[in-house]
């Protein structure tokens, strides 16, 4: 955990309803890309940790049996059951409200256990210690999260955006508002994170006793449209400008927002791509878990 942070259960507070429109999606080639990678055939058992609102869960949820998704967030779970009714796999996905430090939760033994950008809010030697116990011999811990660019990739992607029909959503001056806002600090629930959140899966996941990891990388680069509402849900998604925190002057905020968003583009449209994602397998040995 953060020194001088506490996790609370106001962290993505009325975040739920934003964050599948808000989100930009994983790489679409994500779920075949596992498949072959851990031999996934419709089988096994899905543990999906910090679920949210089942983004990653659903994506995977035709490889497996089975799906279980664990979040501490009420609106996070509920959006999640709204999902899956949706893509009608209601029948073979569960939803358990749960902090990640709550587990095994009797919850039983899983094939695969993924970490969709989620890993970094919990206590982490606890969390990979504990998954590890629930995961079979032979299986894996997925770790997913959007590719962190470089700064001559960056530069490609920002010329990249140009050879598209809109512009690009105004995302650092965006960021200004939300601090003139709530501050130069970043916000987390009911507390702060003025260094962000931990990075080190590497060294936590291997002091765990994994083995790996196996890097893939799933080519990302699409071309996606967006809607000033987009953008909007986007904002409101995340932690750190959740709907909660700017209280009484949250509807001032949303109109300064949709202003800035506005003269930004006169179409009300923007132009982004598809980031890549980025994977690490982690195994369990095949002799171990056995009894």
């Amino acid at each position: 955990m953060v020194a001088g942070w506490e996790w609370d259960d106001t962290l993505f507070e009325g975040a739920a309803a934003y964050y599948a429109r808000g989100r930009l999606p994983y790489a679409p080639g994500l779920a075949a890309t596992l498949a072959e990678a851990l031999n996934l055939d419709g089988r096994g058992r899905l543990l999906d940790v910090g679920c949210g609102p089942g983004t990653l869960a659903l994506t995977l949820a035709p490889l497996f049996s089975e799906v279980v998704g664990v979040d501490p967030d009420d609106g996070m779970i509920a959006e999640a059951e709204r999902d899956a009714a949706g893509r009608g796999v209601a029948e073979r996905t569960r939803w358990v409200r749960a902090r990640a430090e709550d587990l095994p939760a009797g919850l039983g033994t899983f094939t695969v256990a993924t970490f969709g950008q989620s890993f970094h809010w919990m206590d982490q030697d606890l969390v990979a210690a504990t998954v590890k116990s629930m995961l079979r011999p032979g299986g894996a811990l997925v770790h997913v999260s959007d590719l962190k660019p470089q700064a001559e990739e960056a530069e490609r992607e920002a010329q990249a955006v140009d050879d598209l029909p809109y512009p690009a959503p105004p995302h650092e001056a965006v960021g200004d508002l939300v601090r003139s806002y709530l501050g130069p600090v970043r916000r987390a629930g009911r507390g702060v994170l003025p260094q962000g959140t931990p990075g080190g899966e590497r060294v936590v996941l291997a002091r765990a006793g994994f083995a790996g990891p196996q890097r893939l990388v799933v080519p990302g680069g699409q071309p996606l449209e967006r809607s000033v509402d987009d953008v909007v849900a986007g904002v409101f998604s995340m932690s750190s400008s959740a709907p909660h925190l700017f209280g009484t002057r949250r509807d001032s905020f949303e109109a300064d927002l949709r202003r800035l968003l506005r003269e930004a583009s006169a179409s009300g449209r923007f132009s982004e791509r598809t980031p890549s994602t980025e994977v690490f397998v982690w195994r369990v040995a095949l002799l171990e878990n056995a009894c």
